[in-house]
């Protein structure tokens, strides 16, 4: 793998090719080419070059992909048995470079190149999956050509609905009874039947009223003879 250890604003990187570092901002537009010349160490594979104090013409290619901040730090200074309380937040700016390509006196821009993948079987290559994938395709196509068309059944025409009138609820005649007919009954009931204990009381009056007073007086004559 092949490395580089890069300065940029008084800090050190390591940059590889394929990645991304985060430096401090640069006054450069996103999207810009910017070369890093401040190469500290080279490393690629077992080969290790050290400069003294940089290395010379192997600079480091890079692609600026935005411009961001920082995690918010807060800073709060204050002196004891005052009242002085100073509270203050900060976010840093960085910059994100893309490594395109490490060494070389001029960018050479690469282009992806596309692989294709063969089908191993028992340890022998057959082909490319590509061609396969075509062959499949064109096996699918075939296939569909093939079938018959599906016979189109008579479509059984349609019920008439029909509609049924709400049957009527029937009437239900009326279960209530007449209060009259009970009020007549009771009063007449009243009038035939007296109490006997009334009769009797009214009888008693009318014999203790029916007495004369001569009758009174015989009374009283029979009682001093005797």
């Amino acid at each position: 793998m092949k490395y580089a250890i890069i300065e940029s604003g008084g800090k050190q990187f390591r940059a590889v090719e394929g990645g991304t570092i985060e430096v401090d901002r640069l006054p450069v537009e996103s999207g810009t080419r910017v070369k890093l010349e401040q190469v500290l160490l080279l490393a690629d594979g077992e080969t290790i070059i050290v400069g003294k104090p940089l290395i010379k013409d192997v600079p480091v290619w890079t692609t600026v992909v935005e411009h961001f901040k920082g995690p918010k730090v807060n800073i709060f200074n204050y002196s004891p048995k005052k009242r002085i309380r100073v509270k203050i937040g900060h976010r840093q700016n960085y910059t994100r470079l893309f490594v395109e390509q490490i060494g070389g006196s001029e960018f050479v821009k690469k282009e992806p190149v596309k692989l294709q993948k063969a089908v191993e079987v028992q340890g022998e290559i057959i082909a490319p999956m590509e061609t396969v994938e075509k062959e499949e395709e064109q096996m699918k196509a075939d296939l569909k050509a093939r079938k018959p068309s599906p016979r189109k059944t008579p479509s059984s025409p349609a019920k008439k609905s029909v509609s049924k009138a709400p049957a009527k609820a029937a009437v239900k005649p009326s279960t209530r009874k007449t209060t009259s007919s009970k009020i007549a009954t009771k009063t007449s009931s009243k009038e035939k039947k007296p109490s006997q204990g009334t009769s009797s009381s009214a009888k008693g009056k009318s014999s203790s009223r029916s007495t004369s007073p001569s009758q009174k007086k015989t009374s009283t004559r029979k009682s001093a003879g005797k």
